[in-house]
């Protein structure tokens, strides 16, 4: 069995999300998806309109998903690699050589993103109507 692992917050789910998710799906026969925690969202300085557990619980139920753990830090990846016995390490081409460095527990694969779609856009285009 071939085991994919992709990292990532996945707060307000969209279609770049969906294609990611299926795409990593497509490499592999069991797909793991590491999501932000809460705390470590705010040590990143970055803020999830969705809560941990809520944001598990809409990954639990998209198809392409087996399991869902926590991401408390950056330096975990290696470690859940090597706990999960993962074969190939998934993030979008914007992380293009970032975890190069997991070459050596892993494959690594950047995924082109879904054009047109991000998190930070919905979130400025709602702030943009929210100011009309």
């Amino acid at each position: 069995m071939k085991k994919v692992i992709t990292y990532g917050t996945f707060d307000l789910i969209h279609q770049g999300h969906i294609n990611i998710l299926k795409r990593a799906k497509e490499l592999g026969d069991y797909l793991v998806v590491a999501i932000s925690t809460d705390e470590f969202n705010k040590i990143k300085n970055k803020k999830a309109y969705h809560s941990y557990e809520t944001r598990k619980f809409i990954l639990e139920a998209i198809k392409y998903v087996d399991e869902v753990i926590p991401e408390k830090n950056w330096e975990q990846k290696v470690v859940d690699i090597k706990n999960h016995k993962i074969d190939l390490f998934v993030m979008g081409d914007d992380w293009l050589g970032k975890f190069d460095f997991l070459k050596p527990y892993c494959e690594v694969i950047y995924l082109p993103r879904t054009e047109g779609i991000s998190t930070s856009q919905i979130k400025q285009e709602l702030q943009g109507a929210k100011n009309d």
